[in-house]
């Protein structure tokens, strides 16, 4: 039987230093998904999860028990998110275009199902960069987190009816983005 995550915090907080690596071991996949979605970089959001999990080891007597661990997790991962977009967006790089892409636009090659799933999942992460980024953060929390509206709430600080708006908008927002890609 698995420990609980206030069992697991008791522990460490008891001197056991060791037990957060139950934690780590625990979310860090999730939270690593989550930061990729949000951040669009795979190495940046490897950073931001490392900074999240070392915050949150400084910083776990102001955990409370009555919060969920998961939920007080994800506010650091998204606020670490948040910095990193911000600090990327004052020092913009060019974003070449993918090879994928580039080879499908020139007629090089005829895709196949890698090609395709790859393609489209390149084309995700380019209009979901185009979302605003309380919009990308609530659709990314909803649907690759699977999180439930309350559960969002709880981790963003916005309420469940302003989340909802959020979610139906960014899905609409793709929708167009992706109808032509879809449709050819």
């Amino acid at each position: 039987m698995s420990s609980s995550d206030a069992q697991i915090v008791r522990q460490i907080l008891g001197g056991d230093t060791e037990a957060f690596r139950m934690l780590v071991d625990r979310y860090h996949a999730d939270a690593l998904r989550y930061a990729t979605h949000l951040l669009g970089d795979h190495a940046e959001a490897e950073d931001a999860v490392q900074d999240t999990f070392l915050r949150a080891y400084r910083y776990l007597g102001g955990y409370r028990e009555q919060d969920q661990f998961r939920a007080w997790l994800w506010r650091i991962l998204l606020n670490r998110c948040r910095t990193r977009a911000s600090e990327r967006a004052r020092r913009p790089e060019p974003r070449d275009s993918s090879v994928i892409t580039q080879l499908v636009d020139a007629g090089a090659v005829s895709p196949d199902t890698d090609l395709d799933r790859r393609f489209l999942q390149d084309e995700l992460t380019q209009a979901l960069a185009q979302l605003p980024s309380e919009q990308r953060e609530a659709v990314v929390l909803h649907f690759a987190n699977g999180l439930s509206y309350p559960e969002m709430s709880a981790i963003t600080g916005t309420g469940v009816s302003a989340l909802k708006m959020r979610v139906h908008r960014a899905c609409d927002r793709l929708r167009a983005l992706l109808t032509d890609v879809l449709n050819d």
